[in-house]
């Protein structure tokens, strides 16, 4: 008689969020916003400044930024094709206490895919990635949000351990 797995203990991709900060909102801005949907096939948002820093002439309520969140199968595919720009390999301090982590892309040329095009420049992004179990969403919805067990959340070791497997990556 073989275990079955608990299908409420598998861990998954909830979302991938995709960020570019340039500091301006001119044409860099608008480069950024067009790097984003090509990549995603989504529609960017923007974020602007929170305060004004007089030394980066950036006024308060600015747009300088712009980010884009996939989720679903949409999430894994883009996933495997952002680890491929930085060989597969992620630091083991870019991984949280609650089974999260980051990475950057210090060029965009670098994903595969993606070719160069002169009129937007060289661009960097963040990449942050939300793993989760099912049942996470209890905790936050609006209707009837109540707590999660802490045997319910992945751990930094748990989400390691998913990403050498599923994505074969190499942590550094």
């Amino acid at each position: 008689m073989e275990s079955k797995i608990n299908p409420m203990r598998e861990i998954r991709v909830a979302s991938v969020v995709l960020n570019m900060s340039v500091g301006s909102s001119e044409s860099k801005l608008e480069g950024a916003l067009k790097v984003l949907e090509k990549l995603s096939g989504q529609t960017p948002s923007l974020r602007r400044a929170k305060k004004s820093i007089k030394e980066f002439k950036i006024r308060k309520g600015e747009p300088i930024a712009c980010m884009v969140t996939l989720r679903g199968k949409k999430a894994v595919e883009l996933l495997d094709r952002l680890l491929e720009s930085v060989n597969r390999k992620i630091k083991a301090s870019s991984f949280t206490d609650m089974g999260n982590f980051s990475f950057g892309i210090k060029e965009y040329i670098d994903i595969p895919g993606m070719s160069y095009d002169p009129s937007i420049g060289i661009l960097g992004m963040d990449v942050c990635v939300n793993l989760a179990r099912p049942g996470m969403r209890v905790q936050h919805r609006r209707v009837k949000a109540s707590s999660v067990g802490k045997d319910q959340r992945v751990t930094k070791q748990e989400a390691i351990e998913f990403m050498k497997e599923k994505f074969k990556v190499e942590i550094i």
